[in-house]
């Protein structure tokens, strides 16, 4: 029974001819792969004299219970054998001589020819010259190995010619043999051998090993009349299972007639291999598909005769092939039957689900994905010989790889994660958790899963969410058995992430809790973490927790707030820009982030930035460290720690910053720290956020003053003249005629010096109800205080006096009962203003009160 599957089989295959090569006593593995390498780089050659080419398959480990399935189909048999190995003395020689020997009896039985190839050995032995030895002095002095193993394939080619012409020949009279494969031997033991039954098994069995023979010596036509043959004849003795090998021949040389480029998919797999030295080797390696054989036009009862032209007998006839060789539609029909037929029989599962993937790979060339995806359900069910781990490893590898060929990614990435979960199978005594962590990573693009957040922050989610979370736990585990902790944090922080919309509430604490717990040894950052093979993973920043709906840039409080300097005693001029009307409307979100505020920030000052959040979270969310991201000046970001409740809704948070230098700030983002990762969350990767412009400008610190009176607060209010001032109401009640001093003291309570100070004084009058200089002050004394150092006082005094003139309206008096006259200082504008605000309204005058009018002979 063959045990041994080879999954990487194709239809080209049965062209080749199969050469092993192998070591022989200690060979260093570097070094024999680099022989390797070379030997098998002469992969195809042409015969010369002729238009044929031969096409030579190398495997450095054969199965001896495979080449017994010789006879079935050649391409199986073991032809060649070239051993490599190490001698430095002529001592060793006998010895590994015979090791050779031992090494050909091996395949003795199906071997057409071998050579020994010998490193490090000179003298007289290395001098003597031998066909199947071959001595070079180091691995690094050996130029002619192309050609020598050049040399051996036309050894092979004279020995399967013969071969074929003998096989070939029709000679009357002699038996032809039966031919087997090994679990049928023990069946035809007692059979009539005379019997026209048990002839005809004979000849279709043979015919169809010629019909190989011919697909091995590069004559593909003739090969495909015998075929044709051959199932003729095992069809009518029911020979089921040289039939199927009958069929499958038929495929296998109508697919190398259709698609010369091979379905192997191997690059280069097809074309003729360079690197030779001679002129002669040379003109046999020129490119196979260069030019097109001469095409012999032969009448049809001619093809029959095609067996027997000796040597360059490749008269391919179009009218031949026509005839002969299967459509791209029979091919696969063939090859259902062939496979049916093979699965009558427990012992041919090796063959049966080699023929499986050699369909899949020609449906996968005609873009049959349906049809393909039904053969390779089938090889799925195929019972073999319990396979070992490495081998189920490789059925599944193989398995995901043929289905990715077809277009079914997602059945792909699921034979590839049980091929991953193999690697780490309790009954393996040492698991290969690299191996299953690197197989679950190819795994990710069949389930629309990759490792980049942004690829999140799109919109809508694609793929199974259940699945892509089992997926990502996996790869946790993975990493974590690796001894990987900053890789569990990761998958584990991008899990949280990307599936928070799909996980329970119970799922929730426990990704957090199992989060905390790997974060206590090794904290999440904002790196990216480097795979052994290359592959970069980008950093995970909690954009969801929390869940940000808005930024706002808040102005500073109004004391603080810096105003534009002119002169309050000279004209204002206007600076306004000329208005331009636009229709067009921007609506880009990174447009509107980098819209200028029209408020200032001050140097020094702290400054606010409101952000809206909720928390998700079933269960109360702490953030520590929460500040802000500034590009453009130095800033100094004050971070603060939240606590917020369990899905709570929309809630204020603060944060506060110092800008150290002047210039334009944006403010960018956020960064947090929430389950022990840190989190540098931009604004530009927050969807749905609102902002009302994120950029501002921060001018140089400025000085500050605070003003305080001699005179107690007024318990009126007014209104300021414009809404960016600070007013303070002073109160004080006179007599007509009476003074009074207002002292006004003014701190530097700020950093900067205070170099200049202006003071003006204005009266609400209306029908000139006062008169005379109701405010006067002279500055001289408080201007040489200045400039006034940061934490110094000075002080200003101003004279009241009230005159009236009484002899006006009637109604006068009670304008001064209701409202009185208010004195207001404006001080960050201009240190000090006066408002004389009159009532707006006249009330009419009650003739009997017109007796108490000495009664208000005093102002407010």
């Amino acid at each position: 029974k063959m045990s041994v599957p080879d999954y990487m089989q194709c239809a080209e295959d049965h062209q080749t001819l199969l050469v092993v090569v192998q070591p022989i006593g200690i060979v260093p593995e570097e070094s024999f792969f680099r022989i390797y390498k070379r030997i098998s780089g002469v992969s195809q050659v042409n015969v010369r004299d002729s238009q044929r080419v031969l096409y030579i398959r190398y495997r450095h480990h054969y199965p001896p219970e495979n080449n017994e399935w010789g006879d079935f189909q050649t391409h199986r048999k073991v032809v060649g054998l070239i051993t490599i190995t190490d001698c430095s003395s002529a001592k060793e020689w006998p010895q590994t001589f015979e090791k050779f020997h031992v090494q050909k009896e091996m395949y003795g039985s199906t071997l057409y020819d071998s050579r020994l190839f010998v490193f490090g050995l000179q003298g007289e032995i290395a001098e003597q010259p031998r066909t199947d030895v071959a001595f070079y002095p180091s691995y690094d002095e050996c130029e002619t190995v192309e050609k020598r193993i050049e040399d051996f394939i036309e050894s092979l080619f004279i020995v399967l010619e013969s071969k074929r012409l003998d096989r070939a020949t029709d000679k009357s009279g002699d038996k032809i043999p039966l031919l087997c494969v090994p679990f049928e031997k023990k069946d035809f033991v007692g059979l009539d051998t005379d019997s026209r039954h048990y002839k005809k098994r004979c000849q279709g069995r043979m015919r169809k090993h010629v019909g190989d023979l011919c697909l091995q010596a590069g004559m593909l036509q003739d090969s495909l009349v015998h075929y044709h043959m051959a199932v003729e004849l095992l069809r009518s003795v029911n020979d089921f299972l040289w039939l199927g090998a009958a069929l499958e021949g038929l495929c296998s040389a109508s697919v190398i007639y259709h698609y010369p480029g091979g379905t192997g998919g191997k690059v280069g797999s097809r074309r003729a291999q360079g690197g030779s030295l001679s002129a002669e080797a040379g003109n046999r390696h020129r490119p196979v598909f260069a030019k097109s054989p001469p095409v012999h036009f032969l009448p049809c009862s001619v093809l029959g005769a095609l067996t027997s032209n000796g040597i360059n007998a490749d008269t391919s006839a179009e009218i031949g092939r026509a005839k002969n060789c299967l459509s791209p539609e029979d091919i696969i029909d063939k090859y259902k039957e062939a496979i049916s037929y093979y699965g009558k029989y427990k012992n041919a599962g090796v063959i049966e689900l080699e023929a499986c993937v050699k369909a899949v790979r020609v449906l996968a060339i005609q873009k049959r994905s349906m049809e393909a995806s039904e053969f390779l359900q089938n090889a799925v069910y195929i019972n073999l010989r319990q396979l070992s781990e490495e081998e189920k490893i490789q059925r599944y590898s193989i398995l995901s790889e043929l289905y990715e060929r077809i277009g079914f990614h997602r059945k792909s990435a699921f034979f590839k994660r049980i091929a991953a979960m193999q690697c780490a199978a309790p009954s393996i005594p040492e698991p290969g958790w690299r191996a299953c962590y690197k197989l679950l990573l190819e795994t990710l693009p069949g389930y629309s899963l990759s490792l980049d957040p942004k690829d999140f922050s799109k919109g809508t989610h694609r793929g199974w969410a259940a699945v892509q979370m089992r997926l990502l736990h996996e790869l946790v585990y993975a990493s974590r058995r690796m001894g990987n902790p900053a890789l569990c944090v990761r998958h584990l922080s991008f899990l949280l992430q990307t599936m928070l919309d799909f996980l329970s509430d119970q799922e929730k604490k426990d990704v957090t809790q199992s989060l905390e717990s790997y974060t206590a040894k090794c904290p999440g950052t904002m790196e990216f973490i480097t795979l052994p093979d290359g592959l970069k993973l980008p950093p995970v920043p909690f954009t969801k927790l929390p869940i940000v709906r808005s930024v706002k840039l808040l102005n500073l409080p109004t004391s603080l707030r810096p105003h534009k300097m002119k002169s309050l005693l000279g004209q204002n001029v206007s600076t306004k820009s000329p208005f331009i009307y636009s229709p067009i409307i921007a609506h880009s979100r990174g447009e509107e982030r980098n819209k200028k505020i029209d408020f200032q920030w001050v140097q020094g000052d702290v400054c606010e930035v409101q952000l809206m959040v909720y928390n998700p979270m079933p269960f109360e969310l702490r953030v520590e460290n929460m500040g802000l991201l500034t590009t453009g000046v130095e800033f100094e970001s004050l971070p603060a720690a939240l606590s917020l409740p369990a899905e709570s809704g929309l809630y204020p948070v603060t944060l506060v910053g110092v800008p150290q230098t002047t210039g334009q700030i944006t403010v960018n983002g956020y960064h947090t720290s929430v389950f022990g990762v840190f989190s540098d969350c931009l604004l530009d990767n927050l969807p749905g956020v609102k902002t009302n412009g994120c950029t501002v400008e921060v001018i140089p610190a400025l000085p500050r003053l605070q003003i305080s009176t001699s005179l107690p607060r007024s318990a009126h209010t007014l209104q300021p003249s414009s809404g960016d001032e600070i007013s303070t109401n002073v109160s004080v009640q006179l007599f007509n005629g009476e003074a009074q001093q207002l002292i006004i003291k003014l701190e530097n309570i700020g950093t900067e010096p205070l170099e200049k100070l202006e003071v003006t004084a204005k009266t609400v009058n209306t029908k000139e109800k006062l008169y005379g200089d109701f405010l006067s002050w002279k500055l001289e004394d408080t201007l040489s205080q200045f400039p006034l150092k940061p934490g110094k006082i000075a002080t200003f005094t101003v004279n009241i006096k009230v005159k009236l003139d009484f002899s006006c309206q009637e109604n006068l008096l009670q304008d001064l009962s209701d409202d009185g006259i208010s004195v207001s200082g404006l001080p960050l504008s201009s240190p000090f203003r006066q408002v004389v605000k009159p009532r707006v309204e006249t009330k009419p005058i009650n003739p009997q009160e017109s007796s108490k009018v000495g009664d208000f002979s005093h102002v407010k």
